[in-house]
């Protein structure tokens, strides 16, 4: 085999698992975060309680005292509840998205002359590939969101509403049918491509102008200031669209699969916003910003050293066999 047509097909073989695996380890890394995202989004939902003429505030107010309320109270694993889901979500999205972008790069869009991808036609292409690869993953988002509200709704004494993944879809389906895997699919698909958009578009302009203006090299410093930059935005733009997908998706549902406390995405919306203020739809988004800020660069330390491992034993099995 050439050099050429082992390059050719190392991608092709190769591509698809390294990133599954690569967003899988660092969704591992970075789960208790999003897990205390969920629940800084769910609390105070409506407004306060009355109980008995009394105001009942939210019991966590901030990103450190939910999560290390969650290890008191529930246990450190819980940390990690409605992981699961989240792996095969990880696996769904990356892969679909990876491949719809390849697709519109190199046949919808095209590079341009000198085979050069423009940074306008690079964002437009992640925001449609992260919005597709989003939406055929939805469903593992609304299982692992009501996975990982359960140690919460145990505490406050309601019985569980689901015992793992298996018996999540298969209520979901039984409930709700095939368009109940979807509920919140809307917020959902425009978080991914806010995100997207957000980062993609930061990014580039922040790398590009530190390199003009500064004396900074295209060294890890100015990548790791991009990072920074283009995960506050990215964060800014998605995190009210994450609220709603979160409350949308944990909301009690009646025999027929339809939400009690929201007829849509945009009643959510409306909701939160006149019960509970603005900035509701900020709720969580230091822990969104940090886990922005530390999936970027794990990804990419996972990925090119488990590639470069692969490729180097690929290379020898090859030479090995000739």
């Amino acid at each position: 085999m050439s050099p050429v047509q082992e390059n050719s097909r190392w991608p092709r073989v190769s591509k698809f698992t390294l990133s599954a695996c690569a967003a899988t380890v660092a969704e591992l890394v970075t789960f208790p975060l999003d897990l205390t995202k969920t629940r800084l989004q769910i609390q105070g939902e409506g407004g306060s309680r009355q109980h008995g003429g009394n105001v009942q505030p939210p019991k966590y107010r901030g990103m450190l005292s939910t999560a290390l309320g969650i290890v008191r109270e529930e246990g450190p694993l819980k940390l990690w509840q409605g992981v699961t889901p989240a792996i095969y979500r990880h696996i769904v999205y990356s892969g679909g998205r990876m491949l719809a972008y390849e697709q519109l790069r190199e046949s919808v869009l095209g590079r341009s002359e000198d085979g050069v991808f423009p940074v306008w036609k690079a964002v437009i292409g992640s925001m449609i590939s992260g919005a597709l690869g989003q939406f055929i993953a939805s469903p593992t988002d609304l299982v692992k969101i009501q996975m990982q509200m359960e140690g919460r709704r145990r505490l406050e004494g309601k019985p569980p509403r689901v015992h793992g993944v298996y018996h999540a879809f298969t209520k979901i389906l039984a409930e709700g049918g095939i368009r109940g895997l979807w509920a919140g699919w809307v917020p959902n698909v425009q978080r991914a491509a806010l995100v997207n958009l957000g980062d993609l578009m930061t990014y580039d302009t922040v790398k590009h102008f530190l390199l003009r203006n500064t004396s900074i090299p295209d060294n890890s410093i100015c990548h790791g200031l991009a990072s920074i930059c283009s995960g506050l935005v990215a964060a800014i733009m998605g995190t009210p669209a994450d609220v709603v997908k979160t409350r949308v998706m944990n909301q009690p549902r009646d025999s027929n699969g339809r939400g009690l406390l929201y007829k849509s995405s945009t009643d959510c919306l409306v909701q939160s916003v006149r019960k509970e203020g603005f900035f509701s739809l900020y709720k969580g988004f230091l822990p969104t910003w940090f886990r922005m800020l530390v999936t970027r660069p794990l990804l990419l330390f996972i990925y090119t050293t488990v590639t470069l491992t692969l490729r180097n034993i690929w290379q020898n099995w090859t030479a090995c066999t000739k």
